[in-house]
């Protein structure tokens, strides 16, 4: 099932499934366009991975790393499904970044790798949308990853029955193709993330786990349309404005 979240036309939150082209609400129907799609959770924190490509490592100069690298995102970046998000002011290089996202169900503190899919709610889609200017010159990436709507999530949660293991990742800026990949490439799995990161914190119900993003990365621009497409997920769509 794909579940979504979103203000109905009377203006209440809900939570229901998106069917096709239909969104569904108990026994009440509504057409896409009729609703506003919200984030499909409420995340106290995202933890995002870096350089869980061997690509995009490479594309960065940078060596493959022998554990996963994190970083945070807090609740205040994350946007919706359709928004448009405003880049910092004054910066040259602010960048999209493609990733699949893992969407936590359950507390969990030193969960083993063999049993993390039973911690995961689902899959949906993330863009992982980088300050460069900033990020290059602090070591801990407030400026550069965590301002506002930094982090366009969703549509839907997808089950984790419905996205392969070898589920494909792609963004297309304008249309045009960007970024294109697989599970397959990921340096560290699911449950070794899950594993390593529930080492050091307690995962929320709701949390996300942002996986990386694969080769291609590059600049947005004011008026820029973004869609950030996982296979057994969907197609997340946000536009960028630029002050």
């Amino acid at each position: 099932m794909h579940r979504v979240r979103f203000r109905d036309p009377a203006g209440a939150v809900r939570t229901g499934r998106w069917d096709g082209d239909e969104i569904v609400f108990s026994t009440e129907t509504y057409a896409p366009e009729e609703v506003t799609v919200l984030p499909p959770t409420d995340p106290s924190k995202i933890v995002c991975v870096g350089l869980n490509y061997a690509n995009h490592a490479e594309e960065e100069g940078m060596e493959i790393p022998d554990r996963p690298l994190l970083f945070l995102k807090p609740p205040n970046a994350v946007a919706g499904h359709g928004d448009t998000i405003t880049l910092p002011r004054g910066k040259e290089t602010v960048e999209f970044e493609a990733e699949i996202a893992v969407v936590i169900g359950e507390q969990c503190r030193n969960v083993d790798a063999d049993d993390a899919m039973d911690v995961v709610e689902g899959f949906t889609c993330l863009d992982d949308v980088s300050n460069r200017d900033d990020q290059r010159v602090e070591q801990n990436w407030i400026r550069g990853k965590a301002f506002d709507g930094a982090a366009p999530v969703g549509p839907v949660i997808a089950t984790p029955d419905e996205v392969p293991a070898d589920a494909s990742v792609s963004l297309r800026l304008n249309g045009e193709t960007k970024q294109s990949s697989s599970r397959e490439d990921f340096i560290f799995s699911v449950p070794e993330l899950i594993e390593e990161i529930t080492r050091y914190m307690t995962l929320e119900p709701g949390d996300i786990i942002s996986t990386g993003t694969p080769a291609g990365v590059g600049p947005l621009s004011d008026g820029d349309t973004v869609e950030v497409e996982v296979e057994g997920v969907g197609t997340l769509e946000h536009d960028v404005r630029a002050p």
